[in-house]
């Protein structure tokens, strides 16, 4: 991201402000966690900063898992807590989706930047479906099993540049630093 910037900014992240606690992010919705978690970083540093927030949404699953994408094998039935937490949010997608047809989602990012004082919301939309099984050993979380729309292959087996550029979080990035460039 500083590539896109200019010098005028300069990008520091949680480490480089000596924050290694837990920021909080207890809502139901991305916006609500994305401002929560800016917020908490503005108000302890008082420095100008955004944060984000990011879901898996499923149709066929009312939105599931939706804002709860990072803890869903570790919610409601089945869960799956002898399993690192992406493989079985995954196992656990593929078991809800087992004899669906319609296999519509997207990943939304969302992105909230308090700039002094006032807050700014970016959303980038990825619309796909979900695959059948897990394809794929690049990227992380649910990237195997989603593929984007007018693609053939899952993220997790794009090549990382083409993923860069089409990607629910470059979409919401690249609103936020056009933002930020009109300054």
């Amino acid at each position: 991201m500083s590539a896109l910037l200019s010098r005028n900014f300069e990008l520091l992240g949680l480490k480089d402000l000596n924050m290694d606690e837990e920021i909080p992010e207890d809502h139901d919705t991305l916006e609500a966690n994305a401002s929560q978690k800016a917020w908490y970083i503005f108000n302890k540093k008082g420095l100008n900063c955004f944060a984000d927030d990011t879901g898996l949404e499923v149709d066929a699953l009312n939105g599931a898992p939706g804002v709860y994408s990072a803890r869903y094998s570790r919610m409601g039935h089945p869960t799956f807590p002898e399993m690192e937490p992406a493989q079985g949010n995954i196992r656990k997608l593929l078991l809800k989706m087992e004899d669906v047809v319609e296999r519509s989602a997207r990943f939304r990012t969302v992105i909230s930047l308090v700039l002094n004082g006032k807050e700014y919301q970016f959303e980038g939309v990825a619309e796909g479906a979900i695959t059948e099984f897990a394809s794929g050993v690049k990227g992380f979380g649910y990237d195997p099993i989603f593929t984007p729309r007018g693609y053939d292959t899952t993220f997790a087996e794009m090549d990382l540049s083409l993923k860069n550029q089409i990607s629910h979080r470059a979409r919401a990035v690249r609103q936020l630093v056009d933002f930020l460039k009109e300054m």
